[in-house]
């Protein structure tokens, strides 16, 4: 089972619904066979790479809101990402484009560290000090190689703004399709959807019921028909 999970770097609380979807994937029976594919979706598309502010400052002109509202309503998140085992700094973050993120996402997708990328980013981004927005590439390449990708090749997808651009263009695109507004995003076999950081049951629920309906394979056969197996070829009998 292929579970597809859309999400921004910048997302509190696809970063709180990761680690509650792991927490029911942990627990369920068959996690052995499910396939996690983490998908492209920008919060923010089109923001200019120097353009870099304040969590707070983005918040509170975003969504109409006094800074000190921000700040209570970051308080609430870091309680929540706590109560998850997650380290969430409720202060002095900032914010800024993801669109290189998901670029080198793709690219660790190939390499098959797409997942231990991800949560390096998650952390570096909200529970760390240092900025990943402010630092530059180097940054970048540094948490890739934590992630145990190559900071050579890392460091070349990052200055080809066309490397991977069309895979993120791509995803955002399906997202769209699939009716999603908003992240963190869940689609299992392309048959369920769950929307947004859910507890725990919820997901549980999700991977239940998506390996149950699962379609058994049709098999069309006359009892003909020559194959190969582990024990050799059939002969073609005269």
């Amino acid at each position: 089972m292929r579970v597809e999970i859309w999400s921004d770097i910048a997302c509190p609380w696809c970063y709180v619904g990761k680690a509650r979807f792991e927490k029911a994937l942990e627990a369920f029976p068959h996690r052995d066979q499910v396939e996690v594919v983490h998908r492209s979706f920008e919060l923010d598309p089109g923001r200019a790479k120097d353009d870099v502010q304040p969590v707070l400052a983005m918040l509170a002109k975003k969504y109409g809101m006094s800074e000190a509202q921000a700040q209570a309503g970051e308080e609430n998140l870091g309680a929540q990402a706590a109560a998850e085992g997650l380290d969430y700094r409720t202060r002095d973050r900032d914010h800024g484009s993801t669109f290189d993120m998901h670029r080198l996402l793709h690219f660790a997708k190939e390499q098959g560290r797409q997942d231990e990328l991800i949560q390096i980013l998650y952390r570096a981004n909200f529970a760390e000090e240092r900025s990943l927005f402010t630092e530059g590439e180097e940054r970048l390449v540094e948490l890739a190689a934590e992630a145990g990708l190559d900071a050579g090749a890392a460091r070349t997808v990052l200055a080809d703004p066309t490397a991977y651009a069309d895979e993120v263009r791509a995803d955002e695109r399906e997202a769209a399709e699939l009716g999603a507004n908003g992240v963190p995003f869940f689609v299992l076999d392309r048959a369920y959807g769950v929307s947004g950081a859910q507890p725990a049951e919820v997901f549980t629920q999700a991977l239940t019921r998506a390996w149950g309906d699962r379609s058994p394979l049709k098999l069309i056969d006359d009892g003909g028909a020559q194959a190969c197996g582990p024990d050799g070829c059939a002969v073609p009998q005269q």
